[in-house]
């Protein structure tokens, strides 16, 4: 009997065991499975990175042009908005990033509602920026208004879809994978952008307005014989019309893609480890400043977007005022960017074989040469080309690098901080925090120059102190900010054995935590 109650009892622990192993490994599986993302959830989550990036190429290069020669403020008072509407949008970045940081989950998320809930208004301010108002004072309130507006509800919908990353799976390869969609899909917008606002603006430029200057030399004529009866004749209402239809088209872009990403993409609660208590504002700021390799990456950032951003703020007055192409500086920036979307392949493969800061020192001298060369050589239409063509390759290094750089620093705080957790928000507002704060400068700054230097909107020629200035603005001052930058980013401590120590130890722990997890599971279905 004693023999048959051993043997019962075996038996009862076989059955026992055959099911724990099954379900041990279909558990397994099922964690695999629902921490894969699939080609169309990559796509979806990478189009809502379009967004920010056509928008923010389209006010990048165009703005400050729309402002002088279309709203025809005053070079002071649109040096104002552009500034005030930067740092306002700068301010935000960081606070939007607290607010998301202690957001609670709802059934869609915790990221996502902010996504849906801001882009209704945020097209419909960005519509109104590109919108001349019917009178002449409060222009300037108006522009600014509208500006700050849209920065901050673009925040509120860029700040969280950053963080998403984080969210979307737990398993690094997965979100890496991710996040080369989204870069392809954010530079592929960068040409969308440009290629909106510059094709249909640049179909409807109003001619320029000869000055005292172009008068007395006589091409008041020779600018008559070109507006003959024969062709047709561009006013500045058409003008203004075509920015609105550009915006139009750039705003159901916007919408469409929150669309996709809302529908596509599903954050899993499960892949958000546990979350530290929230803590207050300053106390954030303090913690991931802190952080040495955020703050070197930071201060990097800062300084080589500074430079890019002069250089993009200014290159369509540089083309269109000190070069000449004023009708075909929308097809120069759009030469730049094709060719900086043709060249994030080789800087993929550039930064995996030599690592980042040996690609992001290479991508940033890369331009240099072709900055110096296009403010030193007798104006050329197909030189220009050659050139912008050639000098969008050290753009794409611009675009991609440092946000490839990012979860790394991210990855390097947890791993010396395994005990607060739930950051990412903060860490990826204050990065776009300095993006901003460097294009609110860069813009502020060069369109005050200007006006110093004596800038006529839509005139046919300008002063021979604005072209110094732009060249000073598109060339050196952007030379000497890059350089500035890059010797920061010599005292960057993450190497490539360092990135691959951080995502080793973290992939041990997120196995540690996954195998207690399923562990639990088992333990509760027995």
């Amino acid at each position: 009997m004693a023999k048959g109650e051993g043997g019962e009892q075996y038996s009862n622990a076989n059955l026992l065991n055959k099911p724990v192993q099954s379900d041990g490994i279909t558990l397994a599986r099922k964690h695999e499975h629902r921490n894969k993302l699939s080609v169309c959830n990559k796509i979806c989550y990478a189009v809502g990175g379009a967004p920010y990036q056509i928008t923010g190429c389209a006010l990048g290069f165009f703005l400050q042009i729309y402002l002088l020669d279309v709203a025809q403020l005053d070079p002071f008072y649109a040096s104002i908005i552009l500034f005030v509407g930067r740092a306002w949008d700068a301010v935000t970045d960081p606070t939007v990033g607290f607010l998301v940081s202690r957001s609670p989950w709802t059934r869609f998320g915790r990221m996502l509602p902010w996504v849906v809930l801001s882009t209704p208004l945020a097209v419909l301010s960005y519509f109104l920026i590109w919108f001349v108002p019917p009178f002449e004072e409060g222009k300037v309130i108006w522009y600014l208004f509208f500006y700050c507006i849209f920065q901050t509800l673009q925040t509120c919908f860029h700040v969280p879809y950053s963080a998403l990353t984080m969210f979307i799976s737990s398993e690094q390869k997965e979100r890496d994978s991710a996040t080369a969609y989204r870069m392809t899909v954010e530079v592929l917008g960068t040409v969308l952008g440009t290629a909106i606002q510059g094709q249909i603006v640049g179909m409807a430029t109003a001619p320029c307005l000869p000055g005292p200057a172009d008068i007395a030399a006589g091409l008041n004529s020779s600018l008559s014989v070109g507006l003959n009866a024969s062709a047709p004749v561009i006013s500045l209402d058409d003008t203004k019309t075509a920015y609105m239809i550009a915006s139009g088209v750039i705003c159901i872009i916007y919408v469409l893609c929150a669309i996709v990403l809302f529908f596509g993409v599903r954050e899993k609660k499960e892949s958000c480890r546990p979350r530290s208590e929230p803590m207050g504002f300053f106390q954030g700021i303090k913690l991931v400043m802190g952080h040495g390799p955020y703050a070197k990456l930071v201060m990097v950032f800062l300084f080589t977007s500074l430079g890019f951003m002069l250089l993009e703020g200014n290159f369509a007055l540089f083309c269109s005022s000190t070069l000449g192409f004023r009708n075909d500086f929308q097809n120069i920036l759009l030469a730049i960017m094709l060719s900086a979307t043709l060249a994030i392949p080789f800087w993929q493969w550039f930064l995996t074989r030599f690592g980042k800061k040996t690609a992001v020192c290479a991508g940033s001298l890369s331009v240099v040469p072709f900055m110096i060369l296009v403010v030193c050589m007798k104006s050329n239409l197909i030189i220009t080309y050659i050139v912008s063509f050639a000098a969008g390759v050290g753009v794409a290094a611009a675009f991609l690098l440092p946000w490839s750089m990012l979860p790394d620093v991210v990855d390097d705080f947890q791993v010396q901080n395994p005990d607060s957790t739930g950051h990412e928000a903060l860490f990826y507002s204050f990065y776009v925090f300095f993006t901003k704060f460097a294009s609110g400068v860069s813009l502020g700054i060069s369109t005050l120059s200007l006006d110093f230097a004596g800038y006529i909107s839509r005139g046919c020629s300008q002063p021979e102190e604005v072209a110094i200035t732009l060249k000073v603005l598109v060339s050196a001052a952007p030379i000497g900010l890059i350089l500035i930058g890059l010797v920061i980013l010599y005292w960057y401590p993450i190497t490539e054995e360092r990135r691959q120590g951080n995502r080793k130890l973290l992939q041990e722990l997120r196995d540690e935590a996954d195998s207690e997890t399923d562990s639990t599971e088992l333990v509760n279905m027995i």
